[in-house]
């Protein structure tokens, strides 16, 4: 299903922004903004920890939010925080008043598919080529930088530096001089060396800028001629020539540039320093700059997943190729499994149930890739795996309901008691358990019919009587799992009937 109207809210360290677009003929025409300068990461305390004023902003700014999207369908939307919010210790406790507030859920995003969805956005704003182009993103709390030819990113990095935090760590007070600018610029520089080797190994032809800070640099560039020859965008000769004109007037707001905005001047120190240092450390000389990054990123990754082209679905195959997993056994499994969800549910599968069972055939196709790691509780390994591995397409909380099942799928399941008693979650596990365990042969041959349904107490699973005598280990697994669901408070009832009973 496809929607007309579809909108990207992006939690952002410096700036929540909300997009909204029209998609026609797969294209997204871009046709409302709203931007509210909510400093999340200034917020931070020492101890990593969001303070009351930076989530009240927040709230704030995302009930506005909520007020524009009212009408919106759930799948039309996608809300994604950013580097504040993974940093931040009470994050998850802060994100249900977040949801609230929004009417969305808010997925927070690893520092790579942040990168992902930034080179998506920025590519579809700029004009087809068929040459390798390097973005940059420099956000509040993070900076990204991806090498990608035409819409595929092929080395992505999120490093751990952003204006707003680089402002408050080397200007708190706005005052700058050529020794805090330096040490901004040298810390910067020790973060990008790590990655430096490898992306000028795979070079580009083509550098980009997107975001709030490169525009705004860009900006000054132009705007107060700086840049040598009436280049357009940045270069290294006009950032030098900028970062000169704020020394000798000691602040940004004493400098007297054109073209200074007044939600961009009390970050700008911290993103001009990690500018410059990119433009030294990569050895660019200039940089053009592209108005589409994150918010259009997830725009087109929402299209794609409207058209059956989700990113997802092809990191599921990508990692059941890199660990080796038996396509067989995965594709035995998840057909059981759904079959058994189908049964469960009770009803027509509804468009918000639909994403239970991606889930659950994301996570019976990789419940194996821990046995590339150790048989012996590969299950844990797995559940490492999908927690800890970068995933395009996923966010950290989609990882953890992955993990989640993968660990769950078999041994005890007091381990993950946590879970409420009226989560959907049990049935995924209890479809995801019961397929893996009438599959333990491995063997192909087709399951016996059976009826599966879930009761106030647990689920009740009626089987033939003969089947299970023909298949004593099955029968013995199945009644070391009835003990497993009574051990968490939970009944799995196994009803025998003869086959006479189904002619």
């Amino acid at each position: 299903m496809g929607y007309e109207l579809i909108a990207a809210v992006d939690l952002g360290s410096n700036s929540f922004r909300l997009q909204v677009g029209r998609v026609l003929d797969g294209q997204i025409y871009p046709l409302d903004a709203i931007k509210e300068p909510v400093r999340l990461a200034s917020g931070l305390t020492p101890e990593k920890y969001l303070d009351k004023a930076s989530q009240l902003r927040a709230v704030a700014a995302l009930a506005r939010f909520g007020e524009r999207l009212r009408g919106f369908a759930p799948e039309a939307v996608r809300a994604v925080a950013t580097n504040a919010m993974r940093v931040a210790k009470n994050s998850l406790d802060f994100l249900p008043d977040a949801e609230r507030a929004l009417g969305f859920p808010i997925e927070i995003i690893a520092g790579r598919e942040e990168a992902r969805l930034i080179y998506l956005g920025a590519v579809h704003s700029l004009p087809t080529a068929q040459h390798k182009r390097l973005v940059v993103d420099i956000g509040g709390g993070s900076t990204e930088f991806i090498i990608g030819k035409r819409l595929e990113p092929q080395l992505m990095e999120s490093l751990f530096m952003g204006c707003v935090s680089y402002t408050l760590r080397f200007f708190p007070d706005g005052k700058i001089d050529k020794k805090r600018l330096r040490d901004a610029q040298v810390a910067a520089a020790k973060e990008i060396q790590t990655i430096a080797h490898e992306y000028r190994r795979q070079g580009w032809r083509e550098a980009v800028g997107s975001s709030g800070t490169a525009r705004a640099i860009a900006d000054l560039l132009e705007l107060n001629k700086l840049n040598p020859g009436g280049v357009t965008g940045l270069t290294k000769e006009g950032l030098l020539r900028l970062q000169s004109a704020l020394i000798k007037s000691g602040s940004v707001q004493g400098s007297g540039l054109a073209g200074l905005r007044a939600d961009r001047m009390p970050v700008l120190p911290g993103g001009i320093a990690i500018m410059s240092a990119v433009f030294e450390e990569l050895g660019i000389e200039r940089m053009t700059y592209s108005d589409g990054a994150l918010r259009l990123g997830v725009l087109y990754d929402l299209v794609g997943r409207f058209h059956h082209e989700d990113m997802r679905d092809a990191t599921v195959e990508q990692f059941m190729r890199r660990y080796q997993v038996d396509v067989r056994q995965a594709e035995r499994v998840d057909r059981a499994a759904r079959q058994i969800l189908e049964q469960l549910m009770g009803k027509p599968v509804s468009t918000e149930l639909e994403n239970d069972f991606q889930f659950l055939g994301w996570a019976a196709r990789l419940h194996e890739i821990g046995i590339s790691v150790a048989h012996n509780g590969y299950h844990k390994h797995g559940a490492y795996i999908l927690t800890f591995a970068d995933m395009p397409g996923f966010s950290k909380m989609d990882q953890a309901r992955l993990a989640l099942l993968v660990f769950g799928h078999r041994g005890k399941l007091e381990k993950i008691t946590a879970l409420p008693g009226g989560d959907p979650n049990w049935k995924l596990l209890c479809a995801l358990r019961l397929a893996s365990l009438l599959h333990r042969s491995r063997d192909g041959v087709a399951l016996p019919s059976f009826r599966i349904k879930a009761v106030a107490e647990g689920f009740v699973l009626d089987l033939q009587n003969d089947w299970l005598a023909e298949h004593p280990l099955t029968a013995m697994a199945l009644s070391e799992e009835v003990g497993a669901w009574q051990k968490v408070g939970q009944v799995l009832r196994i009803k025998q009937r003869s086959a006479e009973r189904d002619a």
